[in-house]
């Protein structure tokens, strides 16, 4: 059999794969889009880290804060029963504004009190570090694309000072309720970041 006759046989044989399958969709090189599995890491690949965190904000940050945040006594127990350790999680916590740091007018910090300890938050809209990405448990396997990782936290911080009120010296004295992302290290903590910042209605 000649090469060409071969050839149209083979793509006889192709079409009628096709005509007997379910249509497959091509990316924007002409390659088949096959599904994933259900086990499969999530497809962070062709986002930018900005887009990563406007669509896993709600369910990955603020849900799961609302749902799994340690509240003032289990976070004071965690400050103990780990004292060598790193890790980064959720708190929810209540107390009064005692002090606003404003030497840096692009990173902006409040101390609220808690458990008569204070505790520095960054409010932004600069903020810094890894705390609300770690929070969120994404792990540095989660991404092929390594500089996602690395830039997720920026992204995040980023989406979490759009969505805090402007504080300013009327907040001082007033009782808060805070929903922060945190990091404790050697039984301290070493960042937290305000997630959401409400005024307490006076009593």
């Amino acid at each position: 059999m000649s090469l060409k006759r071969w050839g149209n046989v083979l793509a006889a044989c192709a079409i009628l794969l096709l005509t007997a399958c379910d249509v497959v969709k091509l990316d924007a090189n002409g390659n088949p889009m096959l599904p994933k599995a259900a086990d499969s890491a999530p497809g962070y690949d062709n986002m930018t880290p900005q887009q990563i965190a406007q669509q896993t904000w709600q369910s990955r940050v603020v849900q799961a804060a609302q749902d799994k945040a340690l509240d003032t006594p289990a976070f004071i127990s965690s400050l103990s029963a780990s004292p060598g350790s790193k890790q980064s999680y959720f708190l929810r916590v209540t107390g009064p504004v005692t002090g606003e740091d404003t030497q840096n007018e692009r990173e902006k910090k409040i101390t609220i009190m808690v458990d008569a300890k204070p505790l520095l938050v960054q409010i932004g809209p600069v903020i810094r570090g890894n705390t609300i990405r770690d929070a969120a448990g994404f792990q540095f396997e989660d991404f092929t694309n390594q500089v996602q990782f690395a830039q997720l936290s920026k992204a995040y911080n980023r989406e979490a000072a759009s969505h805090l009120p402007q504080v300013d010296t009327a907040w001082m004295g007033k009782q808060v309720s805070a929903l922060l992302a945190v990091t404790i290290a050697q039984g301290k903590v070493t960042d937290a970041v305000a997630l959401s910042l409400t005024e307490e209605a006076a009593q």
